[in-house]
């Protein structure tokens, strides 16, 4: 049967799968439900991402799931890194295994670089959930500062178009309704305002 759609796959952790919102309110698929209304046939195929995983664990999933062993993908996207901070691993481990995990996202979209993407860490230190729990929210910044920038590096260095969203994260400071019911992750319309920024990039990298 010949493939009718461009299959996308999605891979992270609780802001891939879209923790507390709805299944069809979640980045990836509002980016392909957007992208289909411009004409772009498109699927999202397979979303590999759990709540708390961090980079060990998302390398060892996509080991584990069967189902990638024979397919290659049209569009590929990860986003991770969080938990790593929230556990207080070291820089140099997400360091190692993100690069190992850009390599994986490629070699699944076919070995083609301009089918990759990747999408920075939002910065949870603003949230009701940070400020209820005496997080300290400058250091949380700095640190995702520092893995939004060896995720980029990482990216650059591979030539992988990197979309940093965390800026708009940041809304949630005065935008109550950019926060989930849970007070920590983001609501159905962060991810839209996520989706306005990243589906432009998306939508030429499909074209290229």
């Amino acid at each position: 049967m010949a493939q009718d759609k461009l299959l996308y796959l999605a891979l992270g952790d609780s802001y891939t799968i879209g923790e507390a919102v709805d299944a069809d309110k979640t980045w990836p698929k509002l980016l392909s439900d957007n992208l289909n209304q411009r004409g772009v046939k498109i699927q999202l195929d397979k979303i590999i991402a759990k709540t708390g995983w961090t980079t060990d664990e998302l390398l060892v999933a996509i080991e584990d799931e069967e189902s990638l062993k024979n397919t290659k993908f049209d569009i590929v996207s990860l986003l991770i890194g969080v938990n790593n901070q929230y556990r207080g691993y070291g820089i140099k481990q997400y360091e190692k295994e993100f690069e190992l995990l850009l390599k994986k996202a490629i070699n699944l979209a076919g070995n083609k670089v301009s089918k990759v993407f990747v999408v920075s860490i939002p910065d949870y230190g603003v949230t009701p959930f940070a400020l209820e729990n005496n997080k300290n929210s400058d250091l949380i910044a700095q640190e995702l500062y520092k893995y939004n920038s060896i995720a980029k590096n990482i990216s650059d260095e591979y030539g992988v178009r990197f979309f940093d969203i965390t800026p708009i994260s940041l809304k949630a400071i005065w935008k109550k309704d950019f926060v989930a019911e849970d007070k920590l992750h983001p609501s159905a319309k962060m991810y839209a305002d996520w989706v306005e920024y990243i589906e432009p990039g998306v939508f030429q990298l499909l074209k290229d």
